[in-house]
């Protein structure tokens, strides 16, 4: 590992620390039970609350979820000066979310190399539309691109080379 791996590695450790302090005081006020666990895949730091009954942290479709991250890269910048792209999940919700958007994205793929017409997907997140990009990526003879303006930005899987 190279010198500036190693600090690029450091920095990523040191936002997983301070998220994961950040989100000890915060289960503490809203007295909720739950583990922090942190890790880093890749260019992101990745902490995960663990436990039972952690689903009104997850509110409607992940807006909750959402938000807490939003405010968890926040306390992070305020500490690093860096802006994060910290990743949280709670209660393996993003972790679920994936699986089935890859299973989506699959699908999708599939069913345009059946018929040859493109399939427009519904309305989804950034972070949801490059999960159904990466799964449809893998499929040969078709591509996906995004259209449209959020929040109604959508993906669409066409016919390779249309």
């Amino acid at each position: 590992m190279s010198e500036t791996e190693s600090t690029e590695q450091d920095l990523l450790v040191r936002e997983g620390d301070i998220a994961g302090d950040y989100l000890e005081r915060l289960l503490d006020i809203a007295d909720v039970d739950g583990d922090i666990d942190m890790d880093v895949e890749g260019d992101r730091a990745v902490v995960a609350i663990v436990g039972d009954g952690l689903d009104a942290l997850v509110g409607p479709n992940g807006a909750t979820l959402d938000a807490l991250q939003e405010l968890t890269r926040l306390a992070v910048i305020q500490q690093t000066g860096v802006r994060s792209r910290l990743m949280l999940d709670i209660g393996g919700w993003r972790a679920k979310r994936k699986a089935e958007l890859t299973e989506v994205g699959t699908r999708a793929a599939k069913r345009v190399l059946e018929s040859g017409e493109p399939v427009s997907l519904a309305a989804m997140t950034p972070f949801e539309r490059k999960i159904v990009h990466d799964a449809v990526a893998l499929v040969e003879g078709v591509v996906s691109e995004s259209e449209g303006v959020e929040p109604e930005r959508r993906v669409v899987v066409l016919p390779d080379g249309s």
